[in-house]
């Protein structure tokens, strides 16, 4: 695999400092056949204000599914800063043309979920990059019993992570819910990379018949007095690469 812009060593070993910076996941769905248009409006608009307003890119994805979704990642330095720069671009006379425009043959959007992040201790430093050939992606989020985000997090950062890489994914970011949101005490959100969908199924095959992920679960649930996951608190989101994210 050829990349770009990415030091190839940017695992979780890599010291790095914690990245403090608040991040924002959202999820546009667009009406019936608007898509594209979606995407149109941010590649000649959309990305331009953000930049202009601090919005920081991180990465932009659609669902790997029939209705496909837009799934971003933007950060900012902190909450007031993301406060202002939400105001600042809808406030925008260049936003309120481009939005007016878009929409003459209807809305693109039905509805946007958005999800405010903190970087866990053990992420990754967050790179760009770009992957010949293509990569797609996974996004997970796993709801942990009562008081067993520590535990889950012992275990990612001791052993699950690189068994990930040890299979053939790439750990891209981690991430906690934001102070104060709901799921702030029992929810992990993170960003894989794999070189294919067959590789992916292939990965968690070959990483749960791992018998040191056999050995790393038990004991982890051993300590914690049973699961670390509530029932059905483990789900995947897969997820395609813009073209015009800079990580894909």
């Amino acid at each position: 695999m050829l990349m770009s812009n990415l030091v190839s060593s940017c695992s979780q070993h890599e010291a790095h400092a914690k990245d403090e910076r608040l991040f924002e996941l959202r999820v546009y769905y667009p009406h019936p056949g608007k898509l594209e248009a979606l995407h149109n409006r941010f590649r000649d608009h959309t990305l331009a204000l953000f930049e202009k307003h601090g919005l920081e890119h991180v990465g932009y994805w659609v669902t790997d599914e029939e209705e496909s979704k837009l799934v971003y990642i933007v950060a900012f330095e902190d909450k007031e800063a993301k406060e202002l720069a939400w105001k600042n671009f809808i406030e925008d006379p260049d936003w309120k043309a481009a939005y007016a425009d878009s929409i003459k043959d209807g809305r693109l959007v039905e509805k946007i979920d958005s999800t405010l992040l903190r970087t866990t201790d053990y992420s990754p430093a967050i790179m760009h990059s770009v992957a010949d050939p293509a990569r797609v992606f996974e996004l997970r989020t796993y709801k942990t019993t009562d008081g067993n985000l520590p535990n889950l997090d012992e275990r990612f950062r001791s052993a699950t992570m690189d068994l990930f890489e040890k299979h053939g994914a790439t750990n891209l970011v981690y991430f906690h819910i934001a102070e104060g949101e709901p799921g702030a005490e029992d929810t992990l959100v993170y960003l894989l990379a794999h070189p294919s969908t067959d590789a992916r199924h292939k990965m968690f095959e070959d990483f749960r018949n791992d018998p040191d992920w056999k050995k790393a679960r038990a004991a982890s649930e051993e300590a914690a007095g049973g699961s670390l996951t509530v029932e059905d608190g483990v789900s995947s989101l897969m997820l395609l690469p813009a073209d015009y994210s800079k990580i894909r």
